[in-house]
């Protein structure tokens, strides 16, 4: 048995996934990641997004737990979590075991007939 048979994500993984897979989500994610905790006024610098566009992609990142928000004097700096990142990574991780394996199983069936159709050739000879 193969380390990804019956395996199955759990619940929360599809809110995670949700979470990163809007471009703008992902590259606050990135820029938090790149920049270390940082505040909204810091995180909307540069881009075409209003405080209160930034701070609802913020809020669906911490509802899936990727982000949270720690208080720093009047303002929270937003952080990224590690951990729940390294859950993805797993998830990523075993999808990426369970094609490796099924296009092994593929390449085998379809060298098994070549093998047989030589075979026969070598025969009729």
């Amino acid at each position: 048995m193969s380390a990804t048979q019956g395996w199955a994500p759990s619940k929360d993984a599809a809110p995670l996934f949700a979470a990163l897979g809007d471009p703008t989500r992902l590259k606050l994610v990135v820029r938090l990641c790149d920049g270390g905790p940082q505040s909204i006024t810091r995180l909307t610098t540069g881009s075409d997004f209003t405080r209160q566009a930034i701070t609802k992609h913020l809020r669906v990142l911490a509802d899936a737990g990727v982000v949270r928000g720690v208080r720093s004097g009047q303002e929270s700096r937003w952080e990224v979590e590690p951990a729940r990142l390294e859950v993805a990574r797993r998830y990523l991780d075993l999808m990426s075991q369970r094609w490796d394996e099924r296009l092994s199983a593929l390449a085998q069936q379809l060298e098994e007939p070549a093998e047989g159709a030589k075979a026969l050739r070598r025969r009729k000879r």
